[in-house]
C-alpha cells in the first residue's frame, strides 16, 4: 500500500466516498457572507468551486494588509445528521457533533516566502446554530501535491476535521497554504515560515468573515493539524504564543503525526525502511523540487535524479497534476530515484542543504504554556512515531510535559481519523 495523507486504507475509502457524496448533495448552498466593499477585489459569493484561481484571487493585493478578506464563496450547508453520518462512516467518533455546518472558501491577502504580496485561500466552517461568540479551531492539512485537494477545493480528508470541529460549536479555519486551493503559483512545500504566515493571515480573514455573518471569533484558538499540518500547527502555535496577532490567544495544541524532527527522524526514516517506498519517494521528490525553487539546491535535475525521472519530476509537482498522475510518474523506491551523490548528501546533509533543513526544523523547540497532546501511531509508515517522541523530548527539556497519544498499529490516515474524534471531545471539555 502506498499510503500518504491523501490515501487511506480500503476500509476508510467507504467513508471518504460518503463524504464526497455529501459534498455534492449538500442540503443547500450556504448563505453568502459579504466581504468588505473592495472595487479591485469584489466579493464573489456565487463563484463556482474549483481548483483554479479567479481574477480576484490572483490580483496582487499591493495596497492590502496581511489577512485582508478579499472574497467569500459559499460551498455547502450540511445538516447535523449528515455530518454525523459522514464522520461515523470514516470510523471517527461523532459524539461531539451538535450542529449542522455552513462552509465557505475565503480568499485573503498574505505574503510569499520572499515577503511579496500575494493571495491565498482557506476553508472556513461555522456551526449552524449555537453561540454568537465562537472559539476557533485552526486545522492544518496534510501533504497534497494537487491544488484541488486542499481544504477549500477538496472533498475528502481535507475537509473532515473542519466539519467535525465546527459541528461541535466552534469556528474552524483550514488554510490551503500558498499555491494550493485557489492561490497562485506553486506550493512551497515544507517552507514552514510561509505556511505560518498564510495560516495566521487566514485566521485574520476568518475573523472578518465571521462578523459578516453575525458571529464573533473570541481570542481562543485551538491549534491542530495532520502530518505536514502537524508540523505547521506546532510552528503556528509558537508564533501565536509570541504574540503574532494580539487578538488571538493560543488555547491548546493537538497536532497529529507531524514530522517535527526532520533531521533526526523523518529524513533518516526515508532511507532506513521506516517509511514505505512510495511515500518516501513522494515526500522527498516534492520537498527537493519545492526547496530548489526557493533556494537553488541544484542547477540540473539530472544532478539529483536518475532518468527517466530527472526529465519529469519537476513538472509533476506543478500542483496542477492530480495525486494519481503524480504517483504514476514516480520512481518505485529511493534507490531508483536518486543519484549516488545525492543519496549520500541527503544521508549526511551539509552546506545549503543542511541550512534548508535546519530553517524548517525545530517546530517543538519552544515552551508552550497551554495543554499539549501529540497524536501518533507505532504503525505509521509515513511519519514514524520517533517524530512525536522527539518533539515530546524537546518540550520536556523546556519544562513542558506533553501527552503523547499512541494509537497503536494504525497507519497514517487512520491515525488522523482516530485523533480528530478525540480532539473534538477534548475541545468540548476545554471549552
Amino acid at each position: 500500500m502506498t499510503s500518504r495523507e491523501s490515501r487511506f486504507t480500503a476500509r476508510t475509502s467507504v467513508g471518504l466516498t460518503a463524504l464526497a457524496t455529501a459534498l455534492l448533495t449538500a442540503v443547500c448552498a450556504a448563505p453568502a457572507l459579504a466581504a468588505p466593499p473592495a472595487p479591485s477585489a469584489p466579493s464573489t459569493p456565487n463563484a463556482p468551486a474549483g481548483p483554479h484561481p479567479s481574477a480576484a484571487d490572483t490580483a496582487r493585493p499591493t495596497d492590502r494588509a496581511r489577512g485582508t478578506l478579499l472574497s467569500v464563496t459559499p460551498l455547502q450547508q450540511v445538516s447535523r445528521e449528515k455530518v454525523a453520518e459522514v464522520v461515523r462512516a470514516n470510523g471517527t467518533d461523532a459524539d461531539s457533533v451538535r450542529y449542522g455546518i455552513a462552509a465557505y472558501r475565503l480568499t485573503y491577502a498574505t505574503v510569499s516566502p520572499t515577503g511579496q504580496p500575494t493571495t491565498a485561500s482557506a476553508l472556513f466552517v461555522l456551526p449552524d446554530g449555537g453561540a454568537k461568540r465562537l472559539a476557533t479551531v485552526a486545522e492544518h492539512h496534510g501533504t497534497t501535491g494537487y491544488r484541488g485537494g486542499a481544504p477549500s477545493t477538496g472533498g475528502d480528508y481535507s475537509t473532515l476535521g473542519a466539519w467535525l470541529y465546527a459541528s461541535g460549536g466552534r469556528a474552524a479555519v483550514a488554510p490551503d497554504y500558498l499555491g494550493l486551493g485557489t492561490g497562485p503559483g506553486t506550493h512551497p512545500y515544507v517552507d514552514t515560515a510561509s505556511s505560518v504566515t498564510a495560516s495566521i493571515d487566514a485566521l485574520r480573514a476568518a475573523r472578518t468573515a465571521a462578523t459578516q455573518h453575525g458571529r464573533t471569533l473570541t481570542r481562543d484558538v485551538h491549534v491542530t493539524g495532520f502530518s505536514q499540518g502537524g508540523q505547521v500547527a506546532m510552528a503556528v502555535g509558537k508564533e501565536l504564543a509570541r504574540g503574532a496577532d494580539r487578538h488571538f490567544r493560543l488555547r491548546s495544541l493537538a497536532p497529529v503525526a507531524g514530522p517535527y524532527d526532520i533531521a533526526g527522524q523523518e529524513l533518516p526514516a526515508l532511507f532506513d525502511g521506516r517509511i514505505e517506498d512510495g511515500s518516501a519517494v513522494y515526500y522527498l521528490s516534492y520537498f527537493l523540487t519545492a526547496q530548489n525553487r526557493l533556494h537553488h539546491l541544484y542547477g540540473d535535475p539530472r544532478e539529483v535524479y536518475r532518468e527517466p525521472y530527472a526529465s519529469t519530476i519537476e513538472a509533476l509537482f506543478d500542483n496542477d497534476h492530480t495525486e494519481e498522475e503524480i504517483a504514476r510518474g514516480l520512481a518505485p523506491n529511493i534507490k531508483a530515484l536518486l543519484t549516488d551523490e545525492w543519496a549520500t548528501r541527503l544521508k549526511h546533509p551539509t552546506g545549503k542543504l543542511a541550512e534548508v533543513i535546519a530553517r524548517n526544523d525545530g517546530a517543538c523547540e519552544w515552551q508552550p504554556r497551554v495543554p499539549v497532546r501529540l497524536h501518533t501511531s507505532t504503525g505509521d509508515r509515513d511519519v514514524p512515531i520517533g517524530n512525536a517522541t522527539s518533539c515530546a523530548g524537546m518540550l520536556a527539556e523546556r519544562g513542558v510535559r506533553a501527552k503523547v497519544i499512541d494509537h497503536g498499529d494504525l497507519d497514517h490516515g487512520d491515525t488522523y481519523l482516530r485523533a480528530i474524534g478525540q480532539n473534538a471531545n477534548w475541545y468540548a471539555r476545554l471549552g
